[in-house]
């Protein structure tokens, strides 16, 4: 439910940014500035860290772990309850359709002259038993729905307590994060040079304004107590809307790059329909009973029997593009490419962040957006 977005973020993000960018401009450093660097600020750094952060013995840190099975054992209730809700909604709309069936059988029966009146009886009978089965498992639902209502004051006050718990950690990695970078600062400026001054004084003013506190409650916000919550309500069986379509799902962007040097609480995965080929992501954490937490159409993009791209593959019009990743098509209207190949697109992306485009074969199909560049 509760996730971090990266190490660095915010005004401790900004002073992070502005030391490499000082770095980048001091080029060549005095021997004395490698020797400080080295001999105080890594070894401060070292043992902070031995003292924050405890190894396990099957690979990453205490604190972590700590963090993960907390946030687990808080949604475990809560995750039961809310799968046992779901099975109550979709026996209820089952026993809706069971009903609807039969009382047109029944409906139909009544104009048939081959039907006799025992055979209409016995419809008559089946709509009744149907029209029974969905009251009892309308009241299911709704009883499961409620029950699962009740947990949900219990499950958030659960999450926050680990999740202020895993605060109060970052609280402190926040603020020896400023103390290195301001001990870095004052070894690097050794020189009372015009030019070298300028730069250190800028640098010191970007890294006094980190604020941890202003830091985490954008995170709070954003990734936390505070961010919005979409939570499960009753909903009403509609035969109409359980024989729409369903649409092809928004594309996943290319695969994350995982970064574990920060102990946060887990979060949901984002899908994105433009690439920054130059963007890092953070790592994601999964956990096989977590509930539906985000907000969102989970049917949402168009499916293989009816998606939002029309047909050109007469007109000879498209732009050349390059694979970035390799893609495995997933369904019959979807291409398949390595990482290098080349191909046309003959359509823009749509707003589900799918393109239709045409390999040098002769084959057309959709891909996702994100996974090719422009020649």
């Amino acid at each position: 439910m509760f996730r971090c977005a990266g190490p660095q973020y915010g005004s401790v993000e900004r002073a992070w940014l502005g030391v490499m960018t000082e770095a980048e401009k001091v080029s060549e450093l005095h021997q004395d500035v490698k020797n400080n660097l080295v001999n105080e600020d890594v070894e401060k750094v070292k043992n902070w860290q031995k003292e924050a952060y405890h190894k396990q013995m099957i690979g990453g840190f205490k604190e972590a772990k700590e963090a993960e099975e907390g946030f687990k054992k808080a949604q475990k209730p809560w995750a039961k309850k809310l799968k046992e809700m779901e099975t109550a909604k979709k026996a209820y709309h089952m026993a809706c359709k069971e009903e609807k069936l039969a009382a047109t059988r029944e409906a139909n029966g009544k104009t048939e002259a081959s039907v006799t009146a025992d055979q209409q009886k016995k419809l008559h009978e089946k709509v009744d038993k149907c029209k029974q089965d969905m009251l009892k498992a309308k009241e299911k639902y709704e009883k499961s729905l409620e029950e699962l209502n009740k947990c949900t004051p219990q499950y958030m006050e659960s999450m926050e307590q680990v999740f202020d718990q895993c605060q109060q950690h970052e609280v402190r990695r926040l603020n020896f994060l400023k103390e290195a970078l301001l001990d870095i600062k004052k070894h690097l400026n050794l020189t009372e040079n015009q030019s070298y001054a300028t730069i250190y004084r800028e640098l010191e003013r970007t890294i006094l304004a980190a604020n941890s506190q202003e830091d985490l409650k954008w995170f709070s916000n954003n990734h936390g107590p505070g961010m919005h919550m979409n939570w499960p309500a009753f909903e009403e069986y509609n035969p109409d809307a359980a024989a729409a379509p369903i649409k092809k799902k928004k594309p996943d962007g290319a695969p994350p790059t995982p970064s574990t040097d920060h102990v946060a609480p887990p979060g949901d995965r984002s899908s994105v329909s433009s690439y920054d080929k130059n963007q890092t992501f953070s790592a994601e954490w999964s956990d096989d009973e977590q509930p539906a937490t985000y907000s969102g159409n989970e049917n949402g993009g168009n499916g293989g029997n009816g998606n939002s791209f029309e047909d050109d593959s007469s007109s000879g019009r498209g732009v050349r593009v390059r694979a970035l990743y390799d893609y495995e098509g997933q369904e019959q209207d979807e291409l398949t490419f390595k990482a290098g190949d080349e191909l046309t697109k003959t359509e823009d992306e749509d707003e589900q962040g799918w393109c239709r485009g045409r390999l040098d074969t002769g084959r057309e199909g959709l891909y996702p957006a994100n996974y090719v560049e422009p020649i």
